[in-house]
């Protein structure tokens, strides 16, 4: 099957990969989605085909199985990859670190490998600001700031992948990457037909304080109020799952247009920090919603504090945030009454 727009995304049904989904199909590409639902809901692809107009096609492989992802290259001729599918619980994997190198790392050992042999040249991998670790001195980071030692094991295996990819296109020229490095996820598709969709209790705070607001959780508990920040609470870049979602086709828009070598790395944030407690105060301003909260320890692997210095996104990809934080904050409050709606 021959078509130069089809574009492989490993882990499409997750929260990141449904929303780039809706966005390539907008800029003309045809997404072919490998997810096996271990760590993402089916209610996505009903929303998913809803905004769209039409099913995708959808394979439910591990991407560590490396005989069922072959059979898929065989099938399709790729134009280019995106590499969502991982595990990505900063807490969870402080407690479970081999479940996060094994799924995390031998995945993306399989898709690059695929990708030589099949000559898929143009590779966008889902990296994470967790390379960075705890940021010394300044918080505000940029791509040449020096990648150190993950405060987690789900930030190692982001480093470990960043490598793996320089290492890999170092002997191997034609093979096109830039790794995007996500500060903080949010928000939701302003139709609220998809969302981000936590399994069990939530480890990101959005999702907690939505369910918390709609009664699904009983309390959120803000972990750490004596951190060395403006209030106490953690600060981040928190980022519009749409616009994130953006950057990955201006991703492969930009390598499509490369003919020599190309190896990036970009920071994909908005450039701002905002504490848990500003997130929470913005919230109950922005809904009317009085949310039931407390300070609890804190949690192993956070970071204090960091945001991104996002120039180079601009300059290389032509990508620029659009929404704000208390844009993502109505639209995930859409996205969870939406889900009370239909429960």
């Amino acid at each position: 099957m021959e078509n130069n727009k089809t574009i492989l995304i490993t882990g499409g049904c997750g929260y990141i990969g449904s929303h780039t989904i809706i966005e390539l199909v907008k800029a003309g590409y045809q997404p072919i989605i490998v997810d096996d639902f271990r760590n993402a809901n089916r209610i996505v692809v009903d929303g998913l085909c809803t905004i769209i107009g039409f099913s995708p096609s959808i394979y439910e492989i591990d991407v560590c199985n490396e005989a069922q992802m072959d059979n898929l290259f065989q099938e399709y001729s790729f134009s280019g990859i995106i590499h969502f599918a991982a595990y990505k619980a900063v807490g969870e994997s402080v407690q479970e670190p081999l479940k996060y190198y094994h799924n995390n790392i031998e995945g993306l050992s399989v898709i690059c490998s695929l990708a030589l042999k099949y000559k898929v040249s143009n590779f966008v991998f889902s990296s994470s600001c967790t390379v960075y670790g705890e940021p010394q001195g300044l918080k505000e980071v940029n791509e040449k700031t020096p990648k150190v030692q993950p405060s987690s094991p789900y930030g190692y295996t982001k480093l470990v992948g960043e490598q793996i990819i320089e290492d890999v296109q170092r002997v191997n020229p034609s093979f096109r990457a830039v790794n995007l490095r996500y500060f903080n996820p949010v928000g939701a598709h302003p139709s609220a037909l998809i969302g981000e969709f936590p399994i069990g209790r939530p480890n990101n705070l959005f999702p907690f304080i939505t369910q918390t607001a709609i009664g699904k959780q009983e309390c959120l508990v803000i972990n750490g109020n004596d951190y060395p920040t403006v209030d106490g609470t953690c600060v981040r870049d928190y980022i519009h799952v749409c616009d994130l979602a953006e950057a990955h086709v201006q991703a492969i828009a930009f390598l499509e247009a490369q003919n020599g070598v190309c190896m990036e790395a970009v920071n994909i944030g908005t450039g701002k920090g905002t504490s848990v407690l500003e997130v929470i105060q913005l919230f109950e301003k922005n809904t009317g919603e009085k949310l039931n909260w407390k300070f609890g320890p804190r949690r192993e692997g956070d970071v204090i504090e960091i945001f991104a210095n996002a120039a180079k996104s601009k300059d290389l990809l032509n990508w620029s945030p659009t929404f704000t934080v208390s844009d993502a904050i109505l639209h995930a409050w859409k996205w969870e009454k939406n889900l009370q709606l239909h429960a």
